[in-house]
């Protein structure tokens, strides 16, 4: 929450923030894994109050509280500090009556309805999401796929036509593409590839590039062609019908769709299930541009 974010800038894990190689370096080699704890098993108490193993996995999960690079044995012992400094502010807080005051308890109500939302819609969401659905919207998708053809091929671009030309000739005389690219192009992103911009279907490029690819066989060389970029020369070195990705290369894609999805109906069922009233005081909602003024 953004209220502990001082502490944790200004308590013992700053430490391990600013000089993460320094921690590292001065670790033991990583013992055994230990035991796994019980939620309730005290690790640290603060003026008699207790700091559980269930309090560390909270503040573990907490994405502010993230330590890349650090073991687990050592980021456990910094989440420890943590929370021993984030009790210590708690009761100093409690005592200054902080607790009473009418914008903290707001804040409070937020966060509380805010946490409580974000733990529904995850497990709503993880009942949701099975291995079965996800396997069957991959399948759904894929059968919408329609075939795309796919070029693969190397360019090289120049300033203007006269060059371009004797680029062309050179190349169709016998002179090897690459070279003749890492030597000539001015396409930072390409030359050092000898031209080769991998493979691309016919959306990616810009219309007369895309047009002259298409056409080529594969092996030619084509005539020069400008586009707002300048002039190019093109090989083509192979053509094929686009591969489907596979489950395994769409799983993650697949997975985040099916929880985004699941969510949103899930508030749009409550929404149309909730009695809603805005009073006179509520702000005006922006109006929604309709189908014909978005196209102007």
């Amino acid at each position: 929450m953004p209220t502990f974010s001082p502490l944790w800038r200004n308590g013992a894990l700053a430490l391990g923030l600013l000089l993460p190689g320094a921690a590292l370096a001065q670790a033991p080699a990583p013992a055994a894994p230990a035991p796994a704890q019980s939620p309730d098993t005290v690790v640290a108490k603060v003026n008699g109050a207790p700091i559980t193993a269930g309090d560390l996995a909270v503040a573990a999960d907490d994405p502010a509280l993230s330590l890349p690079g650090v073991d687990e044995a050592q980021k456990k012992g910094l989440l420890v500090d943590y929370m021993v400094d984030l009790k210590i502010g708690a009761q100093a807080a409690e005592k200054a009556k902080i607790g009473d005051n009418p914008d903290f308890a707001r804040k409070l109500a937020y966060f509380r309805d805010k946490l409580l939302l974000d733990e529904y819609l995850e497990r709503e969401a993880k009942k949701a999401v099975t291995p079965q659905a996800e396997r069957a919207l991959y399948d759904e998708t894929v059968k919408a796929m329609k075939p795309e053809e796919e070029v693969h091929a190397r360019h090289i671009l120049v300033d203007n036509e006269a060059e371009a030309k004797k680029i062309a000739a050179r190349l169709k005389g016998g002179e090897d593409f690459a070279k003749v690219a890492a030597e000539t192009s001015k396409d930072p992103g390409s030359k050092a590839e000898g031209g080769d911009l991998g493979w691309f279907t016919k959306e990616r490029m810009v219309a007369p590039f895309a047009d002259a690819a298409f056409k080529l066989e594969a092996g030619k060389i084509s005539d020069p062609i400008k586009t707002q970029f300048g002039w190019h020369v093109i090989k083509v070195e192979e053509k094929r019908t686009k591969p489907v990705p596979s489950f395994d290369e769409m799983k993650e894609q697949v997975e985040a769709y099916l929880t985004r999805k699941t969510q949103q109906d899930i508030i749009t069922k409550l929404r149309e299930g909730a009695k809603v009233e805005k009073t006179a005081a509520a702000p005006a909602a922006p109006a929604t541009p309709k189908a014909d003024e978005k196209k102007n």
